[in-house]
């Protein structure tokens, strides 16, 4: 979940490396740290807080100059956030220094034999037993370093992707990747590392993407060596051409890029579908998809397995298969699907869902059902990602960066891919007569437009998140297709508000959380005007019996809630089907402007990361 940066070349690193940890502060942000060659010695600097306190110390404290660098932003595993346990860390003899994102499990009985060897350490991190044991296999074996990191690491257990340098060889960086995403940007005489390719976006378009088990030595002038770490293999790497520009992973004006990403949802939702969807002619079509219908329309059931917002993409999906295609579907928690024993067998079809498409628990999940036979489809947003190259085959959400840790694009984008899915799938299999399927590709035609207009409400939304900013609990309410929105919208609230939340089925209400309504319980209800209509309304009721106070979502035009609410947030009209496509905007707005009110940090809640890259 950290974010590491590396230079080397012919410019000065330390601006290249202090603008690449900016662009991954989203990775985590609990502390950073820098190491720079200046041409004698290293200059280190690293520190509790966020990459502009490390900037403030660093311009204080160390030489800025040289063209070898690496930087590293923190989230924490082993070790408390503090000055120490940040990265870069040395080792004993203070030649190496590294960066690691990750977790190394064996790490304690390393360094119980470490210290038994000699070697102190003043953090308490992982990392710094791995730069020792470095250091050690280097001394004890007479090797050159990639030599040392490749043995090193064939006797670690766990995750990493780690970048480091020996400064008696300063023109050299070696790195290595298992588990943790890599890239390497090839430049004009020059080579950057990081955890994707944001932080060197402006000085190349040619990265290679380190796959599990797999090192790279990185020399001034020369090709990059990329080898396979268990067998010493020389591997011919990949240089793809990167899509991704400056300005998508600038705010563009907005106060944050999570207000940014919201209201970008109508333009990501057309590119999703752009080419893939043309709805006048009744043509749904999925490259990934067109080679498998056969896998998916004769599997005995979809298994989705996904983490957090992907996860609630994935109860909406649930809805959409089993309406449209009469599919049995289930949705997994990857981090519990993981560990336990599923059934699943070779007529099983498993659907990955991940934003980063690096995350731990989805990438073992999927491993986990490859061995048992199942045919695995990936769903995500990287190009060129871990489950992008894991899966059999999938589609990309194409939503462009998401560097707000909280999900608001990824989530109607991944959505309007799985309703892709499944519309094809439905025709293929004859589940949907042809009137249902023309009118369904039309209405996801329109989708952009009625976010668009459900976004006109934010002025709305504001006030009445000033009437709620101070409420310590909220209840969110949904049925059928809309009870995941509920779910989703809790989540929102307490990712970046830290307001707690909880979302349910409308009907579970009467099953114990009615007990928590009173005056002081805002609950926020979805209420559009569809099959659920009517009870939806009764629970209304319900609520307002107890003086609980209503935020409901409602269809446009509709009287019936609207006078029974305290305050109602209108959507435009759209079938059941789709409405979740536009019931979370103002869920997402509602979120976004209460953290702001109360002074959260939006773009960076406190003890998240973006990508969960570690158990």
């Amino acid at each position: 979940m950290c974010g590491i940066v590396g230079y080397i070349g012919k410019k000065e690193a330390y601006p290249i490396i202090l603008n690449g940890l900016k662009r991954l502060e989203y990775r985590g942000y609990d502390s950073a740290g820098i190491a720079l060659f200046d041409g004698s010695d290293i200059q280190l600097c690293k520190t509790q807080g966020k990459v502009a306190d490390l900037e403030a110390k660093a311009e204080k404290n160390i030489s800025l100059k040289g063209s070898l660098g690496i930087g590293h932003t923190r989230w924490a595993t082993h070790g408390v956030p503090n000055d120490i346990n940040s990265h870069p860390h040395y080792s004993n003899s203070g030649d190496l220094v590294i960066i690691h994102n990750g977790i190394i499990e064996n790490y304690a009985s390393i360094k119980k034999e470490l210290i038994n060897r000699g070697y102190t350490f003043t953090s308490d991190t992982d990392t710094e037993v791995l730069v020792n044991l470095i250091e050690e296999v280097k001394k004890q074996e007479n090797v050159k370093l990639g030599k040392a990191v490749q043995i090193a690491l064939n006797q670690v257990v766990g995750a990493y992707a780690i970048a480091l340098f020996d400064k008696n060889k300063p023109d050299e960086i070696v790195v290595a990747k298992l588990g943790s995403p890599l890239a390497i940007g090839i430049g004009d005489d020059e080579f950057f590392v990081a955890s994707d390719a944001s932080p060197f976006i402006e000085f190349t378009k040619n990265a290679i993407y380190l796959e599990d088990q797999e090192m790279a030595i990185i020399r001034r002038d020369r090709d990059v060596k990329v080898r396979k770490i268990k067998d010493d293999k020389l591997v011919t790497p990949y240089v793809q051409e990167l899509q991704l520009n400056l300005e998508q992973i600038e705010k563009g004006g907005y106060d944050h890029f999570m207000l940014k990403e919201i209201y970008e949802q109508p333009s990501v939702i057309k590119d999703t579908y752009r080419g893939r969807l043309l709805a006048n002619e009744g043509i749904v079509r999925l490259g990934g998809l067109e080679d498998h219908i056969k896998r998916f329309i004769n599997a005995d059931r979809i298994i989705i397995v996904a983490c957090g917002t992907s996860w609630h993409a994935g109860l909406v999906a649930e809805y959409i298969f089993e309406d449209l295609v009469r599919v049995p579907v289930e949705v997994e928690y990857a981090s519990e699907f993981r560990y336990r024993n599923p059934i699943i067998t070779e007529k099983d079809v498993v659907i990955a869902i991940s934003q980063s498409g690096e995350t731990a628990d989805t990438l073992a999940a999927i491993k986990l059902a490859k061995e048992k036979g199942a045919f695995v489809y990936g769903v995500c947003n990287v190009v060129g990602s871990t489950i992008s190259r894991e899966t059999h085959s999938g589609t990309y959400t194409h939503a462009g960066p998401e560097i707000g840790v909280a999900s608001t694009k990824a989530f109607t984008t991944q959505i309007t891919v799985l309703t892709m899915m499944a519309l094809r799938l439905a025709k293929s299999k004859g589940t949907l007569s042809q009137s249902d399927y023309m009118l369904h590709l039309r209405e996801l035609d329109m989708i952009p437009a009625k976010v668009e207009e459900a976004l006109q409400s934010d002025e709305n939304i504001k006030e009445i998140s000033k009437v709620f900013k101070d409420a310590a609990n909220f209840l969110y309410l949904g049925r059928g297709y809309n009870f995941p929105v509920a779910l989703e919208g809790a989540l929102k609230l307490k990712e970046i508000s830290y307001i707690h939340a909880e979302g349910y089925p409308a009907a579970e209400m009467k099953h114990g959380p009615i007990a928590l309504i009173d005056e002081q319980m805002p609950v926020v209800v979805i209420a559009i005007n569809n099959n659920h209509y009517e009870k939806v309304v009764s629970n209304i009721q319900e609520i307002k019996s107890r003086a609980g106070k209503i935020i409901a979502v409602v269809s446009e035009g509709d009287t019936t809630v609207k006078e029974m609410a305290d305050y109602v947030m209108e959507v435009p009209v759209t079938p059941e089907t789709l409405s979740p496509l536009v019931t979370t905007i103002p869920l997402q707005l509602l979120s976004y402007h209460i953290a702001v009110m109360l002074g959260r940090d939006v773009d960076q809640p406190r003890n998240l990361a973006k990508s969960v890259t570690v158990e």
